[in-house]
């Protein structure tokens, strides 16, 4: 697994290589890259990435949320925008949830963002999987790396035979390499005489969030598999010879 300490403006990164299937083999190394943006990265960082090869570097994240001082990126890397707008976090919406709402209502609202996921963003997951498909070395991000990335992640995991446990381990190492960022986030957030405790459900992942997705897909469209294979269309044996070793 990639450490993120290896990069100085990347957050968050891991290579999903030598995760275990259940049928005892291993994702091959330097194939798959989940992380939060990449965008800003030093050009340290760049000679780093360079070595995966990537076919594709997938973003998430909407208009809203990129910089223009992130263009040199997108001029080394095939960096291809595919937005996932779920929930509201914009300005707007979140300093009046801070300020009249309470852990409750963010928890809530967290779980609504992951109950979306898989009924309302199906387009963007599937041509996701249809590069797993076609054997693409892959860096797929949003910003924080944490919830459109991490459903990604549930998708593909479980697409390639990783059991449930080992997907929510990758999962929440998410809260692990993101403390730095959101112990700044909040401390900002206190600053402005914001609860932070209200805030704290919007920064961190939870395995509930990811239940919630899960439940979803159990429920409405008959399990994982189903929703796979049947929904997406996704030739999940054809992913597993592609990256299994």
């Amino acid at each position: 697994m990639t450490s993120a300490t290896s990069y100085e403006n990347i957050h968050n990164i891991r290579d999903l290589g030598g995760m275990a299937t259940q049928d005892g083999r291993k994702i091959a190394a330097g194939r798959l890259i989940r992380s939060a943006n990449p965008g800003l990265a030093s050009v340290a960082d760049v000679t780093r990435l360079r070595r995966y090869q990537f076919d594709a570097v997938i973003d998430f994240r909407s208009n809203s949320e990129k910089q223009s001082s992130e263009q040199p990126f997108g001029e080394v890397f095939n960096w291809i925008a595919d937005p996932i707008q779920v929930g509201n976090l914009s300005q707007d919406t979140v300093l009046p949830m801070l300020k009249t709402g309470s852990v409750d209502h963010s928890h809530s609202f967290m779980m609504d963002v992951y109950r979306d996921f898989p009924v309302h963003y199906q387009t963007q997951y599937q041509r996701f999987l249809r590069r797993a498909e076609q054997n693409q070395n892959m860096m797929y991000h949003c910003t924080a790396g944490k919830d459109r990335t991490g459903f990604a992640s549930l998708l593909l995991l479980s697409a390639l035979g990783v059991d449930h446990a080992t997907i929510v381990a990758d999962y929440l190492e998410s809260n692990r390499s993101n403390t730095a960022n959101n112990r700044q986030v909040l401390a900002q957030v206190e600053k402005y005489g914001l609860p932070p405790a209200v805030m704290a459900p919007l920064l961190l992942v939870e395995a509930a969030y990811l239940d919630a997705a899960i439940e979803v897909i159990n429920k409405t469209y008959g399990g994982m598999k189903e929703y796979l294979e049947r929904v997406l269309g996704i030739n999940t044996a054809l992913i597993r010879a592609n990256y299994l070793c």
